[in-house]
């Protein structure tokens, strides 16, 4: 039992699983603001464009409630589910895939910048230091430091072949 639990709390600790976690949380946290996007600013558009329609409103009536009249028109979805009717809620149906999409493609930015950040750590940690060139070097004569170009040594006045 005791290594079940180990095994359990070496999973649960794992980065990805927490990666995970937070992800949820904030995707749970941000549907919120897409909805309220798309059921603010993007549907009002489409509306406009299918002719002031109230797209989220749209259906279609597969069967009227048992105590209702034929000729019965329910002028919202709101009335038409009220009522008892069998409705193909089409309009909502396409905000919420509306929704999907914008909230996909968030993610999909959102990750990618991260992991360029990612990216970006990992070059710095992996790259090695360049050392810059250097401008002097040991006169295998007398030992002392001269300039990388010298070819006679300054100290011992030894004439350098290198």
């Amino acid at each position: 039992m005791k290594k079940i639990i180990n095994e359990f709390k070496a999973f649960a600790l794992r980065g990805n699983v927490i990666d995970l976690a937070v992800g949820v949380i904030i995707g749970g946290a941000f549907q919120g603001i897409v909805k309220s996007m798309v059921d603010d600013l993007i549907m009002p558009f489409v509306g406009l464009a299918t002719g002031g329609i109230n797209f989220a409103d749209q259906f279609v009536v597969l069967r009227l409630a048992d105590d209702v009249a034929e000729s019965t028109k329910y002028l919202s979805l709101e009335e038409a589910k009220t009522a008892g009717a069998t409705v193909f809620a089409y309009g909502s149906f396409i905000t919420a895939v509306i929704n999907f999409i914008i909230m996909a493609f968030v993610i999909f930015l959102f990750v990618k910048g991260i992991n360029n950040l990612h990216k970006i750590g990992q070059k710095k940690a992996t790259e090695p230091e360049v050392q810059p060139a250097p401008t002097t070097k040991v006169c295998p004569f007398c030992k002392s430091e001269i300039a990388i170009d010298a070819t006679r040594c300054a100290h011992c006045t030894s004439e350098l072949k290198e």
